[in-house]
């Protein structure tokens, strides 16, 4: 039990929490500067609407920013 604790580090925990916690947060923000620059809602154009390609456009878009969210977080 001793070997096991020596190889988990609070430290590493709590940061890769708090990066997690950050990058959903940022990811966030993004989607809301998203939605106010796109015309119309995009909710109500996804979901009721059914608009296919405004839902892969945002899709791209989400993967972007996150991908770029992770990059900056990994330094």
């Amino acid at each position: 039990m001793e070997a096991i604790l020596e190889y988990i580090n609070l430290k590493y925990i709590i940061s890769a929490l708090v990066f997690s916690f950050l990058g959903v947060i940022i990811l966030a923000i993004s989607f809301y500067i998203f939605d106010k620059l796109t015309p119309g809602n995009l909710w109500h154009e996804i979901v009721v609407n059914k608009n296919i390609a405004l839902a892969i456009t945002t899709a791209a878009m989400t993967l972007a920013i996150a991908q770029i969210i992770a990059s900056a977080i990994h330094g």
